[in-house]
C-alpha cells in the first residue's frame, strides 16, 4: 500500500508487482460515513494483483483528506471535484467504481467528464435517497435513528453498524476496527442526494456501466437497484447473501471477480 497526497486529498494507491498489465487505471469512490480505507481491505490488493493501477481517494472531510473539521460544508459537487482532481493527475482516463454515496458521485461526475467505464455498487439511485429513507423509517426505525445520530457526530451502536453493512458473520474484533474508522457525513451532501442535486441522466456521458446491488442491503435495497437499472435502460444484478458493505463482507471475492470479468470485456 502506498498512501499518497494528491494535493490535499488522501489517496491509497496499489500497483501490480512489475507494473500494470492493463492501461486503464481504476479509481474507487467510497460511500458515506467512511473513507478510502474501506477499499484497501480487499478490493485494492485484488485488482492490483489482477494487473490494474488502483487509486482510492478519501473525499474532502473524510479520512486524512482536507478540512475534516469543516465536513458539513461539502456538497456532492465538491466530492465530484475531488474525483476530478485525482483523475487529472493520472496518466490515462480511468474506470470509476463507486459504492453507495460514491455511486452517486460517479453519476454526477459523468455529467461533466468521460470515463472508460463505471461500476455502481449498491449505489444511491438517480432518484435519490428519499425512497430508501422512507423504507428504513418503516422497516428499520432504530437503524434509521442511529444513522441520523451518526450524521450529527454521535458514535453509532456497533450492533447498528453490523446491521447496516453486513449480512454475513463478522468477528467482533474486525467490527470494532471498522467502528473506529467510521465517521460522520456531510449534512449538505446527504440533502443533495435526497433532493437538491440528483443526477441528470440526459446530461451524462454514457460510459459502459455495471449496476450491482446486494440481496440483504437495508440501505439501498434491491428495488432501489432496479430503479437505477430502469433509469439507464441497463441490466442490473442483485448479488445473493450479501449486505450493503459488499467490499467488506466475507464473501467479497465473488463481487470483485464479477467486476473484474466485466472490466476485462469493457476495457479490452
Amino acid at each position: 500500500m502506498n498512501v499518497r497526497r494528491f494535493g490535499e486529498l488522501e489517496v491509497i494507491a496499489r500497483s501490480p508487482a512489475g507494473g500494470p498489465t492493463h492501461p486503464t487505471p481504476l479509481v474507487f469512490v467510497h460511500g458515506a460515513y467512511t473513507a478510502a480505507w474501506c477499499w484497501d481491505e480487499h478490493f485494492l490488493p485484488y485488482f492490483a494483483d489482477a494487473g490494474y493501477d488502483c487509486y482510492a481517494l478519501s473525499l474532502s472531510g473524510h479520512g486524512h483528506s482536507r478540512n475534516r473539521a469543516h465536513l458539513d460544508s461539502y456538497s456532492i459537487d465538491d466530492y465530484v471535484n475531488d474525483v476530478a482532481e485525482v483523475v487529472d493527475k493520472l496518466q490515462a482516463r480511468p474506470a470509476l467504481i463507486g459504492h453507495s454515496m460514491g455511486g452517486m458521485v460517479v453519476q454526477k461526475y459523468l455529467e461533466r467528464a468521460e470515463a472508460e467505464a463505471a461500476v455502481l455498487l449498491c449505489s444511491v439511485p438517480p432518484q435519490g435517497l428519499m425512497g430508501s429513507a422512507m423504507g428504513l423509517m418503516i422497516t428499520k426505525p432504530k437503524l434509521m435513528n442511529d444513522l441520523d445520530r451518526m450524521l450529527n457526530g454521535a458514535r453509532p451502536d456497533p450492533s447498528s453498524l453490523r446491521e447496516a453493512l453486513f449480512h454475513q458473520p463478522i468477528d467482533d474484533a474486525t467490527l470494532a476496527r471498522y467502528f473506529q474508522l467510521c465517521q460522520p457525513e456531510s449534512h449538505r451532501a446527504i440533502w443533495d442526494m435526497t433532493l437538491f442535486n440528483l443526477p441528470q441522466p440526459g446530461r451524462m456521458y454514457r460510459a459502459p456501466m455495471l449496476i450491482l446491488g446486494a440481496e440483504h442491503d437495508h440501505l439501498i435495497p434491491p428495488a432501489q437497484v432496479a430503479m437505477t437499472g430502469s433509469t439507464y435502460g441497463l441490466p442490473y444484478a442483485v448479488l445473493p447473501d450479501l449486505g450493503h458493505g459488499v467490499m467488506l463482507e466475507r464473501g467479497w471475492r465473488p463481487v470483485a471477480e464479477r467486476i473484474a470479468a466485466w472490466l476485462a470485456i469493457q476495457l479490452a
